[in-house]
């Protein structure tokens, strides 16, 4: 559906509408990310914490590189952090450097859990297998040339 039919509303032009069009679909696809997740009793964000703690082998990090890491920079990660190991999907121990440090590492009961959420593909990739190849790749370059312009914004 065009978003203008969506929205019953009018773009001042192009980039205006680009702008609406990128906050509207990932609204959409978010909303059903989360509803996915609620099926495993996690958010979407304690999602994404589990998949960085994945991405290092199971060996132990520190809360500043997870928060470096997040989609969502603007989550309180401690916080998710307790939930998460109140769930025993990931473990919290003191750095043995530096005290004032926590590190963090995913459980088996963490990675398990993962394996499930990944043996459902339709999760992440599910929502835009109408999309070919070629236009996901396209859109994928588009998109990071799109991010790379806010970040040039956020280092002037």
């Amino acid at each position: 559906m065009k978003i203008e039919d969506e929205l019953q509303s009018k773009f001042k032009n192009e980039y205006h509408k680009l702008a609406v069009n990128i906050h509207l679909t990932s609204s959409r696809l978010t909303e059903k990310f989360q509803e996915e997740m609620k099926r495993y009793d996690i958010t979407s964000t304690q999602f994404n914490v589990l998949r960085i703690l994945r991405g290092q082998n199971q060996k132990a990090v520190s809360i500043g590189l997870i928060k470096e890491r997040m989609i969502e920079r603007n989550s309180d990660v401690s916080r998710i952090i307790d939930r998460l190991v109140k769930k025993g999907l990931i473990e919290r121990s003191e750095n043995q450097i530096d005290r004032r440090q926590k590190d963090v590492r995913i459980t088996d009961k963490g990675m398990d859990l993962l394996a499930e959420i990944d043996q459902n593909n339709t999760i992440l990739e599910g929502r835009l297998t109408h999309l070919s190849a070629e236009e996901v790749k396209s859109l994928n370059d588009l998109l990071d040339k799109a991010r790379s312009g806010c970040n040039a914004e956020q280092t002037a």
